[in-house]
């Protein structure tokens, strides 16, 4: 705690109190502290240290827990949350299971849902088949270590994928599975990110509050020639993920 300690607050500069003691914080966060079992200082600490108001700490500690930074425990502090996990999800097109291996981390999945429903306007759109044909839909809990990460809302054409209502998804592959019998590579993907609130559903299989923030991602993927396999609505927990983008010019 003293690295922390040693850091002073500018009053003679416009930027707000509350911002400067977020930003100390936050460097601490991310290139000090690795005890995540110890809370950081406490409220009163914090405001004794800096000589600043409690309710100007409280701002700051609330935006670091909004953004994924910090938890607390009711009676017993403030903690430092564990790293999150950097995804590549928005630029490579590969399986969850093949891009957390490659972080060092150990996936699994749990199947919530398989099941043959009456496409809606939108996924017969992307898809590219008639509104109220059938597909398939598949809800995945998704995991790295252990820790859930994602839900994913997976559909595909009925006609093209009937086979994997025998197949156990939750250790095989869905994209080796679709390549094998289709015989055609998944070469393709159109990505789109948003952000959504939690309710209380997702919360629960998260292990988040509800109302907490969700990285949003819909994927359209498309087959070597063309055809649209998979329609997917994915919900990422804000607090374990982060995303890259990669820009040139």
């Amino acid at each position: 705690m003293s690295v922390l300690f040693e850091k002073t607050l500018n009053k003679e500069i416009p930027t707000p109190l509350y911002y400067q003691l977020k930003e100390i914080l936050l460097d601490y966060i991310v290139n000090y502290d690795d005890n995540m079992d110890v809370p950081i200082p406490t409220e009163q600490q914090l405001s004794v240290r800096f000589a600043i108001s409690r309710p100007t700490v409280r701002q700051a500690i609330n935006e670091l827990v909004f953004e994924g930074f910090l938890y607390r425990i009711k009676g017993k502090g403030t903690f430092i949350s564990r790293p999150k996990i950097q995804q590549e999800f928005l630029q490579v097109l590969d399986s969850f299971h093949n891009e957390i291996k490659k972080k060092g981390l150990t996936p699994s999945t749990k199947v919530l849902t398989i099941d043959m429903v009456k496409s809606d306007k939108s996924v017969s759109e992307v898809l590219g088949v008639t509104e109220g044909s059938t597909v398939i839909k598949i809800q995945r809990l998704r995991f790295a270590n252990d820790d859930p990460i994602v839900i994913v809302d997976t559909f595909l054409p009925y006609n093209l994928c009937e086979f994997l209502l025998e197949k156990n998804l939750e250790q095989e592959s869905l994209y080796e599975l679709i390549e094998a019998e289709l015989s055609l590579k998944i070469t393709r993907a159109v990505r789109s990110l948003g952000a959504v609130l939690a309710d209380d559903y997702e919360a629960q299989l998260l292990k988040v509050k509800q109302g907490a923030p969700i990285q949003f991602i819909k994927s359209t993927t498309l087959l070597s020639n063309g055809t649209p396999i998979e329609y997917s609505l994915a919900k990422y927990r804000g607090d374990r993920n982060t995303f890259t983008f990669e820009m040139s010019r």
